[in-house]
């Protein structure tokens, strides 16, 4: 991908005030470990790659950009499952863009100078028809494409996914038919558990990028709060399974209500699933991991369901955003909610949205109370404008 050298001899070309630029050692780019797959999670040290940094030194100086760097993009909100717990089951089946808004949306993405676009959902985004066009037009761009996908549909675009997706992340959230069917239902006659694992099998033979085995925590109660179903005892045998198909990880994610808020768990059920990645550690080597998300810490450690913040303004507003059929929001957290809606490029280009966006229309001192993944990014950010020293790392992963 094309970008900006930030050598010394180019500081020039950077707008940055009181010569901020300068505390950072940008002439020595340093790869982080050869990027490894455990790096996908630390998103605050994603944001002083080479071809990163000086966005971000700018919305820490207070200034916008041209664009977005990173874009979740739902190209629909039909999905062929029915999963109850699905936290976009507000948004769901309420309508897609046509094929010749997005395929148009794809070259704007590319021309705005986008680094990477998360195809999502709201729905499933393999279920568009245009998304084939849609993959190739970003990738031959230059921007590098991940996926989330239920994983139903992937055979009938094999090929494309295999060569140019950077990664796709599956969500399976069991090991076996019986629990798969219990939270991931299809309303089909048969299972479609075992096509799901034939389809991820076939695509790691071929696929060039990483592919992932993603595994929510779910517990259902009835009413005098007794548990009735669970998937917490299908973890190791989760993890076994990715291995065995030719996943490069599982990653094991706690569940959050409606409000983001992470589920509180008995002691003895988290320990159950503790006990479970710790028999994961010994299959893990150079070819898979065990990825565990911050909910999952949060669970795990016990931290308190509201994760203070002391800012009123989101940096990461201004470096990532949620594109949906529905309009565009400040963030995946607020897909849906009128607070979080900043635009629509339902008929109106991306860069003509973006320049009268209020990107930073929420407060998340107040908005955001939950546990947000890139906290400690909007905090880095917020140390930039105070001097903060960084090695500028080669670039590695732009899913910031």
């Amino acid at each position: 991908m094309n970008s900006e050298s930030l050598a010394p001899e180019n500081r020039s070309k950077i707008s940055a005030p009181d010569r901020i630029i300068d505390q950072i050692d940008l002439a020595k780019p340093k790869l982080a470990h050869a990027a490894p797959i455990e790096s996908k999670l630390e998103l605050a040290e994603k944001l002083f790659q080479k071809s990163i940094v000086a966005s971000a030194l700018k919305v820490a100086q207070g200034q916008r950009l041209d664009a977005p760097l990173v874009v979740d993009l739902d190209p629909t909100t039909f999905c062929d499952l029915a999963c109850p717990e699905c936290i976009s089951s507000g948004v769901l089946n309420k309508g897609q863009f046509s094929a010749l808004r997005i395929e148009r949306l794809a070259e704007e993405l590319v021309e705005a100078g986008v680094k990477g676009v998360i195809l999502i959902g709201g729905g499933e985004p393999l279920m568009h028809r245009s998304i084939g066009k849609i993959i190739t037009t970003l990738s031959d761009g230059g921007v590098k494409v991940g996926m989330v996908t239920n994983g139903t549909l992937i055979d009938r675009h094999i090929e494309i996914l295999a060569e140019r997706m950077s990664w796709i992340r599956v969500s399976m959230d069991a090991a076996s038919p019986e629990i798969y069917d219990r939270f991931r239902p299809s309303g089909r006659k048969v299972s479609v558990f075992p096509k799901v694992i034939e389809n991820i099998t076939n695509l790691a033979k071929v696929k060039k990028g990483r592919l992932g085995y993603s595994f929510l925590l779910m517990q259902r109660r009835d009413e005098n709060n007794v548990i009735y179903e669970t998937n917490y005892d299908q973890v190791l045998k989760a993890g076994q399974l990715a291995k065995s198909i030719g996943c490069d990880y599982l990653e094991v994610k706690a569940v959050f209500d409606d409000g983001h808020f992470v589920i509180e768990e008995a002691a003895a059920d988290i320990q159950k699933v503790q006990d479970q990645l710790d028999a994961l550690a010994k299959i893990e080597d150079e070819s898979f991991r065990v990825l565990r998300s911050s909910t999952w810490t949060a669970l795990k450690t016990g931290a308190d369901r509201e994760q203070p913040k002391n800012y009123n303004s989101c940096h990461i507003a201004e470096l990532r955003a949620t594109i949906t059929p529905s309009g565009v929001y400040s963030c995946a957290y607020h897909r849906g909610s009128e607070k979080g809606l900043i635009g629509d490029v339902t008929d109106t280009s991306l860069r003509s949205m973006w320049k009268d966006a209020v990107t930073r229309k929420l407060d998340p001192a107040k908005d955001c109370r939950f546990h947000c993944a890139r906290h400690s990014s909007n905090l880095t950010i917020a140390k930039m404008s105070e001097g903060l020293k960084s090695e500028v790392r080669d670039d590695y992963d732009f899913f910031i």
